[in-house]
């Protein structure tokens, strides 16, 4: 009768470690899709953040090219006006 308990015992324990086992192979798992959906988001920010970088990029360089040509229509209506000595 002990021999029947304690094969019993075994192989529930045998199913609990299996199951347990099993349970964080789940769980790694998820974190590894959860991480890879992450890093997805990720690279998807930082090219947005690229892309808008380099269209503040232009745009400044040419608020700057703006703002030397109108120092220069500046300096040619100082040159042309009569009343500006």
């Amino acid at each position: 009768m002990w021999i029947v308990i304690a094969v019993a015992a075994v192989v529930v324990l045998a199913i609990v470690l299996v199951a347990v086992s099993r349970a964080r192979e789940r769980r790694l798992e998820q974190k590894r899709e959860e991480a890879t959906e992450l890093r997805r988001q990720s690279e998807a920010k930082l090219q947005r953040s690229e892309h808008r970088s380099s269209v503040a990029d232009d745009l400044a360089e040419r608020a700057r090219l703006e703002r030397r040509e109108a120092e220069v229509a500046a300096q040619r209506a100082d040159e042309v006006d009569p009343d500006v000595d």
